[in-house]
């Protein structure tokens, strides 16, 4: 990437995250104690929280900076439940509020994805090991040129993949073992939706062609495409945040994606709220 052209992508994101961050606290929530202990738990769009948002108990609901949040009690821990809105913009301004006003423990991030995999198919869960953006680099005369972000703060690269927290990461292989997802309707009868750990990949784009989704299987060896979970994934990061990104597949990325998303995408984000509250659960147990 040309100097002057790096420089400008890199004091955008700067100027995002600080707008983000620079909350002014007027009409606002005030940011709880650092020594409340709380869990973050977004999403993209309500369909993919709301199983969630009817388990909690203690419910309290606060606007900060247009976001509107959610504070309750899941499995007896103190969580926050926020969805962003789609894209990885919405994402990253919503995961740095969350981050700067609770100050969470920890940060999951649960919904739909489309599936790379062949192996895999609607309603089956993908654990995020690692994720990466598939759409960030640069244009050559040879084609597209995956690049890393920069820490704008830092000025230091950020890894081309993600990984996902450890410690989450062995709470969730955990949580999956005994784990009894909701079967999934088929034109062949029901299936039994499985549980596996891989690699995610985000990008800007809702991916309904063979074509992309068979360059992205191959370029990343990547399980499931969605437009979220890198954005989080960075900002948790560069912030030192705990941080795991859970996707159940409502599609397979094909050409039919636009119709099997109406038709699984809510048993899919019923699924991975099914992990996401044992992952819960198995926190507060520690």
């Amino acid at each position: 990437m040309r100097p002057m052209l790096r420089s400008l992508c890199v004091f955008s994101f700067l100027l995002l995250l600080l707008s983000a961050a620079s909350v002014a606290q007027v009409g606002n929530t005030p940011r709880p104690a650092p020594t409340t202990r709380i869990i973050g738990i977004l999403s993209a769009m309500t369909l993919e929280i709301e199983t969630l948002g009817q388990e909690l108990t203690d419910k309290t609901e606060m606007t900060v900076q247009g976001i509107r949040f959610t504070t309750g009690s899941l499995k007896d821990r103190r969580v926050v439940l926020t969805h962003s809105g789609m894209g990885k913009v919405n994402a990253a301004m919503a995961a740095t509020v969350l981050v700067e006003q609770f100050q969470p423990t920890h940060v999951l991030f649960t919904g739909i994805a489309g599936g790379l995999n062949p192996e895999l198919h609607p309603g089956d869960v993908v654990i995020g090991a690692k994720t990466a953006y598939h759409d960030y680099g640069e244009w050559t005369p040879e084609g597209f040129r995956v690049g890393r972000t920069v820490d704008p703060f830092t000025g230091k690269p950020n890894p081309l993949f993600f990984p996902a927290d450890a410690g989450l990461l062995a709470v969730a292989e955990k949580a999956a073992l005994d784990l009894k997802l909701a079967p999934v309707k088929t034109t062949s009868g029901e299936r039994t939706p499985r549980v596996v750990t891989g690699v995610i990949v985000t990008g800007d784009a809702f991916v309904a062609s063979s074509a992309k989704k068979d360059a992205l299987r191959k370029e990343f060896k990547a399980d499931a495409t969605e437009m979220e979970g890198a954005a989080v994934a960075q900002i948790c990061w560069q912030r030192r945040v705990p941080c795991l990104i859970l996707r159940s597949l409502s599609d397979s990325a094909g050409a039919k994606a636009p119709e099997n998303v109406l038709l699984f995408e809510k048993s899919a984000a019923q699924n991975t709220a099914l992990l996401v509250t044992s992952i819960v659960g198995r926190l507060e147990a520690q």
